[in-house]
């Protein structure tokens, strides 16, 4: 008997562990006809954003210049780029190849 109470109050345990924690999401940016869709997202840290390309016949990038990050390599229609957001802040980001295309990725504190 004495077993089954250690075990259920370890289980209970650690579901409550798991019930505080908060779940990171993924946030989808659509690309289509030359604009990030949408441009401008707000997440929390810890989520992941996955650029989709959903053109017809045009390759695109996610590059975030302006952090000094070299220009990353293109992806065509029906693939995808994603990148996990730990740290706060504002990213800025534009496609290398269409540079008016141009997005913003708002990372705040993670609310629990």
């Amino acid at each position: 008997m004495m077993h089954r109470s250690k075990a259920w109050l370890f289980i209970a345990g650690s579901l409550l562990c798991l019930a505080g924690q908060v779940q990171a999401k993924d946030v989808i940016v659509e690309i289509y006809k030359k604009k990030f869709i949408p441009s401008e997202i707000t997440i929390e840290a810890g989520d992941r954003v996955i650029w989709k390309n959903i053109e017809k016949r045009q390759y695109h990038n996610v590059w975030f210049k302006g952090s000094g990050e070299e220009e990353p390599d293109y992806f065509f229609p029906d693939e995808s780029y994603e990148r996990t957001f730990d740290k706060l802040g504002s990213f800025a980001y534009e496609c290398g190849p269409h540079p008016k295309m141009k997005g913003l990725v708002i990372v705040k504190k993670t609310e629990q």
